[in-house]
């Protein structure tokens, strides 16, 4: 029931009213309506002024249903045979009637729009006497009216029977009747247009619903489908709700049926059901079927008049097809995934165009729903496939137990022996057992293992690890890793950064360097977006940097590699954190980005590493000073190194000549090996020399990194010299040739 907005005030009383004149009595009934909006209440006051009106012993109104040209146009009576005494209530408990468009005398007043007038209702072929056997009322004289709407249009009728004392209705009563049913027929109007204003809001708090319910419910499809279901029946009131979701593989037929039926809400487990059920009721195929394959819309008046409508489902079975309506579900690709079924509007009447609206609105939803849904379930299995290849992935990572016990029961020896305090340690004097040794030694001496309560087993087996996920690729592989955190170690002891970083910056400090280059494959970032690699999509900046850092979390979390689990929560997460920082400050694109700050921090002596905003800025620069450092390092070590990187850069340019069809940078290109004596000069210029200049004013004892870099920078300028002197020397040897050639040309021309 919709709310009576009628203001309160006292009616007059039929006797009050009679005393009044014509006018009078037409401005105090037209007050009496004007401002109720209820449709059921408006009805009700309207046939009570108009007994009053005409002194008729009942009235009644019937309004019409269904659309124009529809075919399906009838007439319902609102309330039937009020008297001067009833009330609304006592009038909702009588049985509706319904009366076919031109049928009877009321049918016939609202298909022609004209009043009618019978002295005896028994002596017009038109009258029902029917209705007066259901009834036990005796019709006698009767006066038919059409309502109107400002347009003209018939709305309803109204129908008063048996004037008081016997009489017939007079052209006196036609005349005040008409004139009243005028206004009537506005404020009729204006409490339908509330009414239907009332439904838009309904619909579209439902639609909100839904659209919430989209979102909320992605889990599974039977939750999201059953509150889709609840929705739609409560708003479009019909018997039945099926939803019929297409089989990928034939579009034709359906992999799962939805079916909700009215009775399904009342139960004793409505409350608590959360699916509606599946497979229960037979389908009839003919007309989902035909709504699955063409995407058009049916609606259907009778099931048993439609040639689609395959009678048999109802054979076996309580329940009567009567009324349709079947729509497609489409995705939001415009593919058609499902159908929605509606089945016998309430009160036997037909679906209107409006409810095919609202169904409308509905399918656009559940398409939208069924499509996230799928897309959830899509991603969990995509998970859970994910966790597997990860728990496979991370048992073959690690390195075997008996490796570690291996390198447990070996000596370890000192610092000292192996040069590890050295600036200028010789990157090829360890072999890869000498290497991991050396490693633990860093973390004995930096007290980290005693600090972190890392067991030494674990400890040892996650060095293998880390070894082991290096692939053996010309230059980015554990021979580097090492000799990047031996350089690191080296730094922090001899300018005993370790006071200013800590044990657990040192440790996390450490960790990165080993770490910083895992699986890589010998290709850069560049190369990555180029041949649109699953990583480049997976890490759209520092591609390749982002991988290392999950390649390290993963061995951390392998089983019997887990050196951080005696630490506590917030020491693991921030152990993790610079892990992370430091490992991404090893993309030349972020050191180029940052070290701007940083050396103005340094040059003006600003810098107070209390803070952690500039000892974040220090631990990055640090990361690239150990990455590059072979650039510092005795000159045949460092021509080693750089033929090496070189050389592994040349095998990227390869492959992008040979499968990506690009021509490579001359820094990648073979063709330009040469001039690798340049480009050395090039990249000490750009990226080294700055660098170990400020780290050079930051602390005196990294000057030898700095005279190491001047000092490689002459060594390749040298090169550089030397080849510029044999390329002029060919060049004049080529010049005098072609003198020779053209001097023997002139002569034999002269001959």
């Amino acid at each position: 029931m919709l709310p009576n907005y009628a203001i309160s005030v006292r009616r007059k009383s039929r006797t009050e009213l009679k005393g009044l004149d014509e006018r009078q009595l037409i401005f105090e009934l037209v007050k009496d309506i004007c401002n109720d909006l209820d449709v059921k209440s408006l009805c009700h006051k309207i046939l009570q002024n108009v007994s009053i009106l005409t002194s008729a012993d009942r009235c009644s109104l019937f309004l019409v249903q269904g659309e124009k040209d529809s075919g399906n146009r009838c007439l319902v009576s609102t309330l039937f045979d009020v008297n001067p005494d009833s009330t609304v209530e006592e009038m909702e408990e009588k049985e509706e009637i319904r009366i076919a468009w031109g049928s009877g005398i009321v049918g016939y007043t609202a298909e022609s729009g004209s009043m009618v007038n019978i002295p005896d209702a028994y002596e017009d072929h038109r009258f029902n006497p029917n209705i007066d056997g259901m009834t036990g009322y005796k019709t006698r004289s009767m006066l038919c009216m059409p309502i109107k709407d400002s347009a003209g249009e018939v709305i309803g009728v109204a129908q008063v029977i048996n004037k008081q004392q016997g009489q017939e209705f007079t052209v006196n009563d036609e005349k005040v009747f008409e004139s009243y049913l005028q206004f009537c027929g506005i404020g009729l109007r204006n409490a339908q247009l509330y009414e239907r204003s009332q439904l838009e809001v309904k619909r579209n708090q439902v639609l909100l619903d839904l659209a919430r319910i989209i979102f909320e419910e992605q889990s599974t499809i039977e939750q999201m489908v059953y509150r889709i279901m609840t929705h739609t029946q409560s708003l479009l009131q019909c018997e039945r709700v099926q939803i019929l979701l297409v089989h990928e593989a034939s579009q034709g037929t359906f992999s799962r049926v939805f079916d909700l039926e009215v009775k399904d809400l009342q139960g004793d487990d409505a409350e608590s059901r959360t699916s509606p059920f599946e497979s229960r009721f037979p389908i009839n195929i003919g007309i989902t079927g035909h709504v699955a394959m063409t995407g058009e819309t049916v609606c259907i008046v009778d099931a048993y008049q439609d040639s689609k409508f395959d009678s048999s489902v109802d054979e076996f079975t309580n329940f009567r097809h009567k009324s349709i309506l079947c729509m497609p579900i489409k995705n939001t690709a415009g593919k058609i995934v499902g159908v929605v079924q509606l089945i016998n509007k309430f009160d036997n009447l037909p679906f209107t165009k409006n409810d095919e609206n609202f169904l409308e609105a509905f399918a656009i939803f559940c398409g939208m729903g069924i499509h996230n849904t799928h897309m959830y379930e899509k991603a969990v299995i995509a998970m859970a496939k994910q966790k597997v290849t990860l728990e496979v992935l991370s048992y073959h990572a690690a390195a075997p137990r008996e490796d570690a016990l291996r390198l447990m029961k070996a000596k370890i020896p000192s610092a000292q022996a192996l040069k590890l305090y050295d600036f200028k340690f010789d990157d090829f004097s360890l072999d890869d057992n000498g290497s991991l040794k050396a490693c633990l030694r860093m973390f004995l001496d930096l007290d980290l293992i005693g600090r972190f309560h890392i067991e030494y087993e674990v400890l040892c087996r996650w060095l293998c690890s880390v070894k082991k996920n290096y692939r053996n690729v010309t230059y980015h592989n554990w021979r580097h890793a090492f000799n990047v955190a031996q350089m690191m170690f080296a730094i922090i002891t001899s300018t005993q950064w370790w006071k200013i970083l800590g044990e657990l910056e040192c440790l996390a400090l450490l960790v990165a360097c080993l770490c910083h280059d895992l699986d890589h494959r010998g290709t850069n970032n560049s190369f990555q977006i180029k041949a649109s690699s699953p990583l480049a999509q997976l890490y759209t900046t520092s591609t390749m940097e982002h991988h290392h850092f999950d390649q390290s979390v993963m061995i951390l979390n392998s089983a019997g590699n887990q050196i951080l689990s005696n630490c506590t929560p917030d020491e693991y997460s921030r152990v993790i954190s610079v892990l992370e920082d430091a490992i991404l400050a090893t993309d030349l694109a972020v050191y180029f980005r940052k070290r701007g700050n940083f050396f103005s921090l340094v040059n003006s002596q600003d810098h107070d590493f209390a803070k952690e905003e500039h000892r974040e800025q220090l631990r990055g620069m640090m990361m690239t000073i150990c990455d590059v450092a072979a650039i510092t390092k005795p000159w045949p070590i460092q021509k080693q190194v750089a033929e090496l990187v070189a050389s592994e850069f040349f095998e990227q340019g390869d492959i992008e000549k040979e499968e990506l069809k690009i021509t490579p940078i001359d820094m990648m290109n073979r063709e330009k090996k040469d001039k690798l004596p340049q480009m050395q000069v090039g990249f000490i210029d750009s990226i080294c020399m700055p660098v170990y200049e400020v780290f050079a004013k930051l602390n005196p004892e990294l000057k030898t990194l700095l005279d190491g870099v001047q000092g490689n920078r002459g060594q390749w300028n040298t090169l550089v010299d030397e080849t510029l002197s044999k390329e002029a020397s060919a060049n004049n040897n080529n010049n005098n040739n072609n003198t020779g050639t053209n001097t023997d040309n002139n002569a034999s021309l002269n001959k």
